[in-house]
């Protein structure tokens, strides 16, 4: 979300001159004491909310309580929330962007109180908001059948890939000797271990593919209460000395897993965008995905898609994959230009148009 939020300040001021025919935007980014000071954007004015964002309860109470009176003294006649939930009063008109429905339709993804939170505040904002704006068309049915959202009160605006970080990759040599990987293929998957993620069908699948020929399976990602689980079902399939579970990697780290990796593979049972999908294509690794929720949106034809609930589709997915060098290649090239199409240019002027369309509405 920080990602998504530093990329349309800085495109939203062009998208609406774009719109307008040179007319400038003013633009005030709410940001906790956090991201205080960390560079929006050129001419975004910071106005800092006195919470702890690491503190849930501070956190809401800022959007509810600091928010509404901090907008209206700095005379905001929109104000768009991109976290799912929003300040459920005050006299500007109120967008909120909600990127999927999880704490309802995969309530095991938030850990904690997190999902009763998301429970009253998701609900709230879709009904007091005046326009929501989702990621993918698949969002906007889920609040039509699960919340009873309107379809014409919802945009749908795509996302963007960001550029390729400016670093160099991690030499491929150098990385495989610090995360034992041998000489092995690399199968790769990127995503927090939660279990929605459905990584332990990801091992179950993995471990099904002939010993002689298997890859290491490589799952980067912040250690979670599930990562347990992961690694004890690895070892239950005799397969632990055959997946890497690497945590904090850095960005030239990273790169190079991507720069030596044969197959991305997703099997997430539900996504709001598939964000992973569209970076691991953008840097030409073939991708195996899921074809449910978002994910079969996002991907197209530019990817390999199977049914996250079956195991045999998953491997089968796989296994079609590493052995077939001519569809690697058609794949690596449609990832590519898949991944061309969605630009955070294309997601700042959709979603000024969601502004201009709500302001209109409201007289």
């Amino acid at each position: 979300m920080e990602v998504a939020a530093r990329e349309m300040l800085q495109r939203i001021d062009g998208a609406a001159r774009a719109a307008s025919g040179g007319t400038p935007v003013r633009l005030t980014a709410f940001v906790n004491r956090e991201a205080a000071g960390g560079g929006w954007g050129p001419g975004v004015e910071e106005v800092v909310v006195p919470v702890n964002a690491t503190d849930r309860k501070q956190w809401v109470w800022g959007e509810q309580r600091h928010l509404p009176p901090l907008a209206a003294r700095a005379g905001c006649d929109v104000v768009h929330s991109l976290g799912s939930t929003a300040p459920l009063w005050g006299s500007f008109a109120r967008v909120t962007t909600i990127h999927d429905l999880n704490y309802k339709l995969v309530p095991d993804a938030h850990f904690g109180v997190r999902g009763k939170v998301m429970g009253v505040l998701v609900p709230s904002a879709a009904r007091r908001s005046h326009r929501i704006v989702v990621d993918a068309a698949s969002t906007r049915d889920d609040l039509f059948e699960h919340l009873g959202t309107p379809r014409e009160k919802v945009d749908v605006v795509p996302l963007g890939v960001s550029p390729r970080p400016a670093v160099t990759p991690r030499d491929e040599r150098e990385l495989r000797a610090e995360l034992e990987l041998g000489e092995r293929r690399i199968l790769l998957s990127v995503s927090a271990k939660r279990p929605h993620k459905n990584l332990l069908a990801l091992i179950e699948a993995f471990a099904g593919l002939p010993a002689a020929d298997r890859p290491v399976l490589v799952l980067p990602g912040y250690p979670t209460e599930h990562e347990a689980e992961l690694r004890s079902r690895a070892a239950a399939l005799s397969v632990a000395d055959d997946v890497r579970f690497p945590a904090w990697l850095s960005t030239e780290d990273l790169e190079g897993l991507y720069a030596a990796a044969d197959v991305f593979v997703f099997p997430s049972r539900y996504e709001g965008f598939g964000l992973p999908v569209l970076e691991a294509m953008a840097r030409g690794v073939p991708v195996a995905t899921s074809g449910v929720s978002s994910l079969g949106e996002v991907a197209g034809d530019a990817a390999l898609q199977f049914s996250p609930d079956s195991v045999d589709d998953i491997r089968g997915a796989i296994a079609r994959l590493l052995a077939d060098g001519a569809l690697r290649e058609r794949l690596r090239a449609a990832g590519v230009a898949r991944a061309a199409e969605f630009t955070w240019e294309r997601t700042a002027a959709l979603t000024f148009a969601a502004y201009e369309r709500v302001l209109r509405d409201r007289g």
